[in-house]
């Protein structure tokens, strides 16, 4: 990727003394006569020409009176200097810290343009730091403690936590773009039934189609792709009290997987507190509480749990079979494979021609 737009940072920091020095040899005036003139003590006059005091509002003013600069040209001076000696000092100190860069997976996140990438790697981390919403890495921890997740992690797969945080800081940012109306629950069930038909749509359609309709009922929905080692399906959190934000992925990209993660999420934003943060990290053991409710909600809404007895009690799980309940009941067949599936009522390798595979463009 070519950089571009890149604020020049210069490695040293002119004081608005030597500009001082400049202007007083070109009038031929002494530091003692200038104090005289300004009411300023020459302690105070001789430090700031040495860069060790700085120009006051106050003193900008003064030397207006006496010099032919106006105050805003002195504090104009006063602030380029501060800001450039901040700038190398922060240098300094990230320097120090770019080994910090090694942790997170920057070539996909560059990849999918949530960042730019710099040869320079102090620039290089300014422009993560920036993406993320802290100052410095030391401020990690406390973006993590706003983010903090209620989730079980499986100990079979490994899960990078600076991935995780970057994956939900994405949606973060995408969701605060979108205008939701105020959140309304129960318009937010009623939403719920018109989005279940869209399992049966296309993804170029029914994307657009979930995120349109939930923001009706205030809530912001987003697709952000997944990064590496996050194993994330989706995330659910409000980002203020009067706006939650559901979040996919498509981590097993098949349409059975991601319909059910939005339908959980959606059942976290119903049923569960405000104040919590529920990510859905792939998993292989059973759940309970929370998240246990959250399944039975995701379940119910998609198959109606008289419509999955009464089909259930035929005892027919054939191709045709699936095709013709998931007609009757208006959803997606693959939703119908994957329930069997996992209640172990059909073999995995069975029937997934049935499933729609996803994937990013």
């Amino acid at each position: 990727m070519i950089e571009q737009n890149i604020k020049f940072q210069p490695d040293y920091a002119v004081p608005p003394g030597e500009t001082l020095t400049e202007v007083l040899e070109e009038r031929g005036m002494k530091q003692s006569e200038l104090a005289r003139l300004t009411g300023r003590p020459l302690k105070t006059i001789n430090e700031i020409v040495k860069g060790k005091t700085a120009i006051t509002p106050e003193t900008a003013i003064q030397l207006e009176r006496v010099l032919p600069l106006p105050a805003s040209f002195w504090n104009n001076r006063e602030k380029q200097y501060q800001e450039t000696l901040a700038g190398i000092n922060e240098a300094k100190r990230l320097k120090s810290q770019v080994k910090w860069l090694r942790n997170f997976p920057l070539k996909k996140m560059v990849e999918l343009g949530w960042i730019r990438e710099f040869k320079d790697k102090v620039q290089q981390l300014r422009e993560l730091l920036t993406f993320l919403g802290i100052a410095s890495p030391e401020q990690f921890s406390e973006l993590q403690a706003r983010l903090r997740a209620s989730f079980r992690q499986s100990m079979e797969w490994p899960v990078n936590e600076f991935a995780v945080a970057s994956w939900l800081r994405a949606g973060e940012i995408r969701a605060r773009k979108i205008k939701t109306a105020q959140c309304d629950h129960q318009a937010f069930h009623e939403v719920l039934k018109k989005i279940r038909p869209l399992t049966s749509e296309p993804p170029e359609s029914f994307q657009e189609n979930l995120a349109r309709l939930c923001a009706t009922a205030g809530v912001a929905a987003v697709f952000i792709s997944e990064l590496p080692n996050t194993r994330v399906h989706g995330a659910t959190r409000w980002l203020t009290p009067e706006k939650p934000l559901i979040q996919l992925s498509l981590f097993y990209k098949a349409n059975d997987h991601l319909w059910f993660t939005f339908f959980h999420e959606a059942g976290h934003v119903l049923l569960h507190g405000k104040r919590k943060v529920f990510l859905e990290i792939d998993r292989h053991d059973s759940v309970g509480g929370e998240e246990a409710e959250a399944d039975r909600f995701a379940a119910n809404v998609l198959i109606p749990p008289e419509e999955m007895e009464a089909f259930l009690s035929a005892g027919r799980f054939g191709r045709q079979d699936v095709l013709n309940f998931a007609k009757k009941i208006g959803i997606a067949p693959g939703i119908i494979v994957g329930r069997l599936q996992h209640d172990k009522l059909l073999p995995y390798n069975r029937l997934n021609e049935l499933k729609i595979k996803l994937r990013w463009t």
